[in-house]
């Protein structure tokens, strides 16, 4: 944390209530992608971020950061683009049960909402654009590699297509082979960050996960063009 948000009274009061609250409605679902450590790399993520936007409300970015997956639906869960907007009104319900600045209530509501790919909300607010680009900072790199087959495990996605891994020759489809879904979304996402650290950190973390997919397709047996050949 830099050093105004480790001097910030607000912070230091909140912080831990905020915690507390999340493991106090953590409805045991075990979503290892989305345990209390997916919100602690948010939330220093967003401190990164913050660090150059000193303007934004820190408090708010805090609270999004930690009550964004109050309601955490899979993947392949029919509602699931509900999720992020049934989040923010639980976290309102309970932060004003906390005593919350109540004039700060509509600013994480609009945050925690705008924070889903899936929910296709524009995050209007400087606050819901540093915790949206944190959220999917955490979707890249070596964690967010780690999250990508853990989920697709959860999912029963294949690794990776068995003779063409990298879909030279044919359409992507993450939903059944895991390698996939760098291609197919993780790679859209440095495009997608709404402040300039986002970018630079999406595109430092991607770099990593195109690495990756290339070494495991050569160790998978099977040459990048084999499919183009065939």
């Amino acid at each position: 944390m830099n050093q105004a948000l480790e001097t910030d009274p607000d912070l230091a009061t909140w912080r831990p209530r905020l915690a507390a609250l999340v493991a106090r409605t953590d409805d045991g679902g075990g979503d290892g992608a989305h345990d209390a450590n997916h919100l602690e790399r948010v939330w220093r993520n967003a401190q990164a971020l913050l660090a150059h936007h000193p303007q934004a409300d820190a408090l708010v970015v805090m609270a999004a950061c930690y009550l964004h997956d109050l309601v955490n639906l899979p993947k392949d869960h029919p509602e699931r683009a509900q999720a992020s907007t049934r989040s923010a009104s639980l976290a309102c319900h309970h932060l004003e049960g906390l005593g919350f600045p109540p004039e700060r209530l509509d600013a994480v509501a609009h945050a925690i909402a705008a924070h889903s790919f899936s929910a296709r909300i524009d995050a209007t607010s400087l606050e819901a654009q540093i915790v949206q680009d944190a959220d999917r900072l955490d979707a890249l790199g070596a964690v967010g590699l780690a999250r990508m087959f853990y989920t697709a495990g959860r999912m029963g996605s294949a690794l990776a297509h068995p003779n063409d891994p990298l879909a030279d020759a044919r359409a992507l489809d993450d939903r059944a082979y895991s390698l996939d879904h760098i291609a197919a979304k993780l790679a859209t996402l440095p495009g997608t960050m709404q402040t300039e650290g986002g970018r630079a950190l999406g595109r430092e973390r991607l770099a990593m996960l195109e690495s990756f997919r290339t070494a495991f397709a050569a160790e998978w047996g099977v040459a990048p063009n084999a499919a183009k050949d065939s």
